[in-house]
């Protein structure tokens, strides 16, 4: 079963985190929409935050994940919000379960094949070596070597926790994505259509949907409608949630 935070009362949202992410990624934003009348479900993936560890990870097991979870709180009718990974798994769940989902926010990814990008953090992590037992402050430092970006810095740390007194690990798992890691840049399937109301939020600094892109969003999500966060990057929902919350809320009341 997939770990979850669950917050407030009335319509599910399922809320999916992105890769070497977690639930609380979305805790402010998920507490908004839970004073808003939705009950909000903030979910671990597979591999990630408290969830358990697998050494299968795909996007259609993760979409089995999200079914199985929904069938275990008798959820139906929900409403989804993914970004990036969380996102393209989202997208899978809706075009697969379409009768599950109502409405679907996916944030800064598109369905197109992604080819692999996250080497130069991936190599970081594996810097860290745990057996040395480091402290946060030099479990950071092993980062920076490789990862220049602090945003970055910041929310990988967030997954670092005390596996037990004087022992810090990554709460996600490393030896799998180690593996795994083209699975995350895999594409939607070519028949896979969902024709609700979709809305796609990409920040304005990022590459991960361009305007190129937006046909083939089309042809997967007929619905589909844009909008961009000027001057935020990936992580659109952290660098501006005031104006991620505007986009939501406005799409989400119509």
């Amino acid at each position: 079963m997939l770990y979850s935070k669950i917050e407030g009362e009335g319509k599910p949202l399922l809320i999916l985190h992105g890769f070497l992410g977690m639930s609380d990624n979305w805790k402010t934003l998920g507490v908004q929409f839970a004073t808003e009348g939705f009950e909000v479900h903030m979910l671990d993936l597979r591999n990630h935050g408290r969830s358990f560890h697998s050494e299968e990870f795909s996007y259609e097991l993760m979409g089995q994940d999200i079914l199985e979870y929904c069938n275990d709180h008798n959820l139906s009718n929900v409403d989804m919000i993914g970004h990036s990974m969380g996102g393209k798994t989202a997208m899978l769940f809706a075009t697969l379960y379409p009768q599950m989902v109502e409405k679907l926010i996916v944030a800064d990814i598109g369905p197109k094949f992604y080819p692999q990008h996250h080497q130069t953090i991936l190599a970081g992590l594996n810097a860290v070596d745990f057996a040395k037992k480091p402290s946060r402050s030099e479990v950071e430092d092993t980062l920076s070597e490789y990862i220049t970006d602090f945003v970055t810095r910041q929310f990988l740390m967030k997954s670092l926790y005390w596996q037990e007194p004087g022992q810090l690990a990554f709460r996600f798992n490393l030896a799998v994505f180690n593996k795994k890691m083209d699975e995350i840049g895999v594409a939607l399937p070519e028949d896979a259509v969902f024709n609700k109301p979709t809305l796609f939020i990409r920040g304005g600094n990022s590459n991960y949907i361009l305007d190129g892109d937006f046909d083939t969003i089309k042809k997967h999500f007929p619905q589909a409608i844009f909008e961009t966060i000027p001057n935020a990057g990936h992580w659109l929902h952290a660098e501006n949630p005031k104006l991620f919350h505007q986009f939501a809320k406005e799409f989400f009341d119509k």
